[in-house]
């Protein structure tokens, strides 16, 4: 039974308005008083120094725009070691922060990855539409540091972060450490920034006791195991299976693979990141062409020895051709026409767009030494594929729809290091490491009877045929529509069997289709959404959730302005006001991408 509270009302009432601090030092004041000690004696120190002068403490956002996860967790170390050095942080991920409070921010510090042709990540375009708009903010209050991750075999490596970097400083922003950057192989490079924000930070703010740093949500394991990236779960593919026609120029595999006795949950609009093996007879190739055998030892980043074999089969990235591979191939080889390609940038990006290392390594031949070899090599990385299934509808398993890439080069056929390898390779009973990256900015309404519009183009229809499992596991009364385009309608129409009983069981509402190698005149996703102007804006107005996954570069960027023809022309809207509409669907999480 509880005790009755012995305080005037009064008193308890003034209690509650009390900070926990306050509280703190009341107590202490109190227990001063129990024992004796006249008023005029000196207290606790902690306690007199709160009542003298209470610590003003600096406000610190650690803000997380990610796109595959990477981003998210350096920013979780941040904060971590931002808490350890006594500084008061909050992590926010962008998708969660409200762009109109930034010139209210005291201490930012922004940690972005880089997607497409050098912009932010997807959570982070309301934040980046605020900063970059004709309303530009005043940021003279903002104290900020910004960490890039990118990717250098891009032309515009870590765009998003300068971005951010720059307007931050012309809007009036003081910059606390320079810019950093990262490439893939990012850990360095982040340690090394976090270590220069912490102590900075720290010189700012008021010590506060450390609080335990908040555990990332990570799939869990039976026993308590956690797959992650870094300690991956050994699957097995249980089946590869072509859905695209024989005689269809693309080749797109769906791929179950089984997760029995692990324990890995995934909600729909995850991705499964999949740890490639690079082809047997890509890895001899550039052997026989470095002339090894194969048997000599390398050292691995992590000090650990193996054979060359080996590590270009599991550990090195040999698919995709880098700025760095080529500047540093060129000065081993010291080959004119390579010098005069890597000092021309345009020669460059054409060069590397078509050229695959290996192909680098038969138009000029050198024989290396091993670990000269493996040191041209960025480390390898896992890919991530939209999950195509609901765990309520598959339990155990998980699916994926997999675009198998295939290009020439002098005479020899190669494949995408990951799509390779599941979709063409790996054998059914083979094993393949995964892991679950959550994407919560890519998710059903928490409402089943909320209407959703999906939009994708091949493989990019992956994570609907999850939302439509999803839906009818929940019992949903949702409207659903799927605007889908691919090339044929006879070769290209993914799942076609089971998005016809969607629509013949009622669940699917409406499907549009487009197909752009069948008439006379390409037809993409972005000319039926216009075509069916008025009916979107209804379905908008009615609260309808906006869906779209494919190609960032060319086909979301063309539905999101077809998006805005609609919401403009429908809505009787200025372009301004269109995009300031969309930008509020954004921030709402109505309106959702999963681009790539």
């Amino acid at each position: 039974m509880n005790q009755a509270n012995p305080l005037p009302a009064e008193i308890s009432a003034q209690l509650s308005a009390l900070s926990p601090t306050q509280l703190a030092w009341l107590s202490g004041y109190c227990w001063a008083q129990s024992q004796g000690v006249a008023s005029g004696a000196a207290v606790p120190a902690a306690f007199a120094a709160e009542s003298a002068a209470p610590a003003l403490t600096r406000r610190v956002t650690v803000l997380s725009a990610s796109q595959t996860g990477n981003a998210r967790r350096v920013a979780e170390t941040l904060h971590q070691k931002l808490t350890a050095a006594g500084v008061e942080a909050r992590l926010v991920g962008a998708a969660d922060f409200k762009s109109k409070s930034l010139p209210e921010e005291d201490i930012l510090l922004l940690v972005t990855s880089t997607q497409g042709e050098g912009e932010p990540p997807e959570e982070a375009v309301p934040l980046y539409k605020f900063v970059f708009g004709k309303k530009s903010p005043d940021l003279g209050k903002l104290t900020f540091a910004v960490l890039g991750l990118g990717d250098s075999s891009y032309p515009n490596f870590c765009q998003a972060g300068k971005d951010f970097d720059g307007k931050f400083a012309d809007l009036g922003g003081s910059r606390l450490v320079d810019l950093g950057m990262c490439d893939l192989d990012f850990q360095a490079a982040a340690d090394a920034w976090i270590d220069a924000v912490v102590p900075k930070v720290a010189e700012l703010s008021a010590r506060t006791a450390a609080s335990a740093a908040a555990t990332p949500s990570n799939p869990t394991a039976v026993g308590g195991a956690v797959y992650t990236k870094e300690q991956p779960y050994t699957a097995t593919l249980s089946v590869r299976q072509k859905i695209t026609a024989r005689a269809a120029e693309k080749d797109v595999e769906h791929i179950e693979i089984d997760l029995s006795g692990s324990g890995i949950r995934y909600q729909a609009g995850d991705a499964l990141g999949v740890w490639p093996l690079n082809a047997p007879d890509t890895v001899q190739e550039i052997l026989n062409l470095a002339r090894l055998s194969g048997s000599e030892t390398v050292k691995l980043a992590d000090g650990k020895e193996t054979d060359i074999q080996t590590a270009l089969t599991e550990y090195a990235d040999i698919t995709q051709n880098t700025p760095a591979f080529l500047q540093q191939y060129a000065e081993l080889t010291d080959h004119a026409e390579l010098r005069e390609i890597v000092s021309d940038r345009d020669k460059l990006d054409a060069y590397l767009a078509i050229t695959p290392p290996a192909g680098v390594l038969a138009t000029y031949p050198q024989a290396l030494n091993a670990q000269t070899l493996l040191g041209l090599f960025r480390p390898q990385t896992p890919r991530l594929y939209s999950i195509a299934s609901a765990q309520d509808e598959v339990g155990e398993e998980v699916h994926l729809t997999v675009g198998v890439v295939r290009f020439d080069h002098h005479g020899q056929t190669y494949t995408g290091a990951a799509s390779g390898f599941v979709g063409e390779r790996l054998e059914e009973g083979g094993e393949v490491n995964v892991f679950v990256e959550p994407n919560p900015h890519f998710r059903l309404p928490e409402n089943g009877d909320t209407p959703i519009i999906m939009i994708g183009a091949g493989t990019g229809v992956a994570p609907f045929r999850a939302f439509m499992q999803q839906r009818e596991a929940n019992g949903d009364n949702g409207k659903n529509w799927l605007f889908f385009g691919n090339q044929r309608f006879s070769d290209d129409f993914l799942y076609q069997i089971e998005w016809q009983q969607f629509r013949k069981d009622g669940l699917l509402t409406r499907a549009d289709l487009a197909w752009s190698r069948q008439g006379k005149e390409k037809v993409y996703v972005q000319h039926k959404i216009v075509e069916n102007a008025a009916e979107v804006w209804a379905w908008l107005q009615e609260g309808a959730h906006v869906y779209v996954c494919g190609d960032a570069t060319r086909m979301a960027r063309d539905v999101e302005e077809a998006l805005l023809t609609v919401i403009a022309g429908q809505g009787g809207l200025s372009r301004d006001d269109a995009e300031d509409y969309l930008n509020g669907l954004r921030e709402d999480k109505r309106y959702q991408r999963d681009v790539y």
